[in-house]
């Protein structure tokens, strides 16, 4: 299966925001992030949804947010997926 275009730009995002170590290809999209990942904390969230609105041109609102959307690396593309 070809890779994900979307899944690729979104995980590099977060790698970038986030600072996370190691190989971008170690991260796939059930990769957990809210509550697995120590750098995805409050202020790790306003900077990655910061960085997801600067990247793709979108902007969210508080109602749209919810930790659901950050479980996974897959869930925050899917989350954007449904925006762009």
């Amino acid at each position: 299966m070809a890779p994900d275009p979307l899944f690729q730009t979104v995980r590099k995002v977060i790698i970038d925001t986030l600072d996370l170590p190691g190989p971008a290809q170690r991260f796939t999209p059930e990769s957990g992030l809210f509550g697995e990942i120590p750098e995805l904390d409050s202020m790790g969230v306003v900077l990655l949804l910061t960085a997801l609105e600067d990247r793709f041109d979108l902007q969210f609102s508080d109602d749209e947010v919810d930790a659901e959307w950050f479980a996974t690396f897959g869930t925050v593309t899917e989350f954007i997926r449904v925006r762009t």
